[in-house]
């Protein structure tokens, strides 16, 4: 115990130490909000890495889907590695970063705004990312206070309450850079912990051939496979097209969340585009495919996790049920893993959702003087309120027996991604592309994925008219249809202006260096 509690203030007096550092990078919006647009590749690159990964896939993904589809979870890792990290960075980086810079967008609102022409749609979007980042943010919360309940024999509530604090802290204080900065510290920590935790995890269940016999021994209890042996160690697992969905969610679905993709606006050139991409793939191979590996085992700790009243698995207690029983060095590493994969995530969060709120909703619209102190007092203050209210559902989520972290992830990525993916790619490619298209993008994700929620809770299906992640899945890959075919429909925008815009965006792109002034 004391030596897991010296590592944790280890990190927290580091990651504290490194938001005072970063006060002087914070002093206006730009810098607050972007690091002032000079953000190296390895860098953003971390900062892209470990936004993606927190306790949401450690303990929430790869416990739930590792239980449910066995070794062939380790596709979800792989696809986040290859789909979710390289292809965005080639597909979307440089594009981005030319565009945003040109129209001076420091948000994905104020780039639908800027883009389309239209002040409504910027506030739309706005308030999207503010409602539906707040079960994501609760969802990691969870998943944190999880494991720190088991290894410190701490009350949930006051692991919430203690990350809580702790993240507002480091981000009012620092902003981007601050976050960045800590960002490499904690992926450097969870590059080495995840691969300690696996080696420890299987020497626990008898070392990789034996955990995979035993695993392979396993009678399935999948519909249509119930009795099986061997089912969790098959390829495609025990149900392949609820495996896809969750593939299509957490490997597509960065491509559209505003705190994933506002790292390629900070970034510094296209030429650190292209080293990123690299390095934020092969994180991504480790700790996702990491992770989902490891979650793949899962039923191998059958008899420690916990079930319902209905007799179902608690998803998000079998990884910290695996976890039981590892020495107290490798235990104190696990903690301070999933503390830096979700400090990480939540800092992004916040910050994403606070000046969002403040540069495209208050600024202009409702507060018509506001200097650019009175933006960075607003972000700040912002950022303490969305922490308490996440703080608050997460409080809500733990004591209910039928809402997992992964549902919580499901009803945020499926809004938001399901909402902007479509949109933000048509709008850097394609000229063509219309405000009508982009609203009735918006409508068909909120629609699909809130009505599904809200037909669980009417007739007591949390699960919906439909899985929430397939339901998710299915918004984003509608919105590429949808965009293009009510674009056709509707009056073209003005071909000038958008020509313009393009032509003045992508100038020499593929050739030239981006300065960051």
């Amino acid at each position: 115990m004391t030596l897991k509690i010296l590592m944790m203030l280890a990190f927290i007096a580091v990651t504290v130490y490194i938001g005072f550092y970063a006060r002087k990078h914070a002093r206006d919006v730009d810098g607050f909000v972007l690091g002032g647009r000079k953000v190296g590749p390895w860098l953003s690159a971390f900062a892209y890495g470990t936004s993606y990964f927190s306790a949401v896939v450690f303990v929430g993904y790869a416990g739930q889907f590792g239980w449910k589809y066995g070794m062939a979870a380790l596709w979800i890792g792989l696809g986040n590695a290859f789909i979710g990290s390289l292809l965005v960075w080639y597909v979307l980086g440089a594009r981005t970063r030319a565009m945003t810079h040109h129209l001076k967008a420091q948000t994905m609102p104020e780039f639908f705004g800027a883009r389309f022409a239209s002040p409504a749609l910027r506030i739309a979007a706005a308030t999207i990312i503010f409602i539906f980042l707040i079960p994501y943010t609760a969802g990691v919360f969870n998943g944190l206070s999880r494991l720190f309940d088991m290894a410190f024999g701490v009350p949930y509530e006051w692991c919430i309450i203690v990350m809580a604090v702790l993240t507002c802290v480091y981000v009012v204080m620092g902003g981007y850079v601050a976050t960045a900065i800590n960002d490499v510290v904690q992926g450097c920590i969870m590059l080495f912990s995840i691969v300690a935790v696996i080696v420890a995890v299987l020497v626990k269940y008898g070392g990789f051939t034996q955990a995979l016999i035993d695993l392979s021994l396993v009678a399935s209890d999948a519909p249509g496979m119930a009795g099986m042996q061997g089912a969790y160690v098959s390829i495609f697992g025990t149900n392949l097209f609820d495996l896809v969905g969750v593939f299509v969610l957490t490997s597509l679905g960065v491509w559209g969340m505003p705190q994933m993709v506002q790292k390629f606006y900070a970034i510094k050139s296209t030429d650190a585009i292209k080293r990123g991409a690299i390095i934020s793939t092969l994180f991504a191979v480790v700790v996702a495919g990491g992770s989902y590996f490891l979650g793949g085992f899962s039923r191998l700790a059958a008899g420690s996790i916990e079930y319902t009243p209905a007799g179902l698995p608690v998803y998000d207690s079998i990884m910290p049920a695996m976890l039981q029983g590892i020495p107290d060095l490798l235990m104190g590493l696990v903690v301070v893993l999933v503390l830096s994969a979700s400090m990480s995530t939540l800092s992004a969060l916040v910050l994403t959702s606070s000046s969002t709120l403040t540069l495209d909703v208050l600024k202009g619209k409702y507060i018509q003087e506001m200097n650019v102190k009175g933006q960075v007092m607003s972000i700040r203050l912002l950022i303490v309120v969305f922490v308490l209210i996440s703080t608050v559902i997460a409080l809500f989520q733990y004591n209910s027996p039928q809402i997992f972290i992964a549902q919580l992830m499901a009803i945020s990525w499926g809004a938001l991604a399901g909402s902007f993916i479509a949109p933000f790619l048509y709008g850097l490619y394609w000229q063509r592309a219309t405000v009508a298209s982009v609203w009735a993008c918006f409508i068909f994700a909120l629609g699909l994925v809130c009505g599904n929620w809200a037909y669980g809770l009417v007739y007591g299906n949390m699960a919906g008219f439909m899985n929430p992640i397939n339901a998710g899945a299915l918004a984003m890959l509608a919105g590429l249809v949808i965009v293009p075919l009510v674009s056709w429909l509707t009056p073209r925008p003005d071909a000038e202006q958008t020509s313009t815009l393009f032509r003045e965006s992508y100038l020499n792109l593929h050739d030239m260096k981006i300065d960051a002034d």
